[in-house]
């Protein structure tokens, strides 16, 4: 009965309301709900305090900017549940004007690292080896991949197309895809003069990608995770693609606080704990099989192995 008292007086209030419903389309800041709802961010804020102390909301705090998503699902799921057929029988008119305004901030989002990327496409291999020695992190995917036949490969978020030069040999076919038109132009240059006549780029986005469920035999997603808006969503598609027994390989950083990574180069994410990959693991029907930490730089790299729908023990290294 508490928890149910909790819950009812948490949503007794049209803007918590709104805001449970933005934070099913995805996590958004603080200040990007003020922007959605029109409020300030104090009494957003405020807001917020109350549907996490109900357990209907979660935050997380990345350097100076605060995440909030959606809480548990068994807090969650019922109250989804009774408000979706609440407005099946009455519409919520403030919905199309917060669906439209959400819009309005996955643009901005998408614009800022979208321009960043056309603006430094060139030096995108070098901006890569500033933060960890490319080649320790290449090496230690390869181990990690083993030596064994790829089948399928897909590679998310391709960029200049490194992963395609080093592992497309080993598969019967690759795919490279990115949203970057310039990125592709030059993984297309690179991928050619290297004589890889197996590997195709397509330009696509890492939330739709274009292959069917089930059809490719392996997928890595390396160093693009932190420019993601929905980690979680990438890595269920990710999967979706995946046949049974199927790999996914995540390279990217482990939690730092450079806040500078955020302003200057468009990170959404400021790195990734190995129980945040292990929760969107689980959600996408994905058995952890092997991580890697690879310290010594500026920034600790590290590595998630996955298999789609198979038991596996999960190794843990460190190196």
């Amino acid at each position: 009965m508490t928890i149910a008292l909790d819950i009812f007086r948490a949503l007794a209030d049209g803007t918590r309301l709104r805001i449970l419903a933005l934070l099913r389309s995805m996590e958004l800041s603080v200040g990007e709900l003020a922007q959605v709802l029109g409020q300030s961010q104090p009494r957003v804020s405020r807001h917020v305090k109350i549907l996490c102390d109900a357990g209907l909301a979660e935050r997380r705090k990345e350097g100076s900017w605060v995440f909030v998503g959606v809480g548990g699902a068994a807090r969650v799921a019922p109250v989804v549940a009774a408000l979706d057929a609440w407005n099946a029988v009455e519409p919520d008119h403030w919905a199309v004007a917060d669906a439209a305004r959400l819009a309005a901030v996955r643009a901005d989002r998408a614009s800022s690292a979208a321009g960043w990327f056309e603006a430094n496409a060139g030096q995108w291999d070098a901006i890569r080896s500033l933060h960890v020695a490319e080649e320790q992190v290449e090496a230690a995917i390869a181990d990690v991949l083993g030596d064994v036949p790829i089948g399928q490969l897909i590679d998310i978020g391709t960029g200049t197309g490194r992963m395609l030069e080093l592992f497309g040999g080993r598969a019967t076919h690759a795919l490279g895809i990115d949203r970057s038109s310039e990125m592709l132009r030059l993984a297309r240059a690179k991928l050619s003069e290297r004589g890889i006549d197996n590997a195709e780029l397509r330009q696509a986005d890492l939330y739709a990608l274009p292959l069917g469920d089930g059809a490719a035999d392996a997928a890595i997603i390396h160093h693009v995770l932190h420019f993601a808006q929905q980690p979680g969503a990438a890595i269920a598609e990710a999967a979706r693609v995946l046949s049974p027994g199927g790999r996914l390989l995540i390279a990217d950083f482990a939690p730092h606080d450079r806040e500078e990574l955020r302003s200057r180069d468009a990170h959404t994410r400021l790195g990734f704990s190995d129980e945040q990959i292990a929760v969107w693991f689980a959600a996408a029907g994905l058995m952890p099989v092997r991580t890697e930490t690879l310290e010594g730089g500026a920034l600790t790299v590290k590595l998630w192995l996955a298999r789609k729908g198979a038991e596996q023990l999960h190794e843990v290294r460190a190196a």
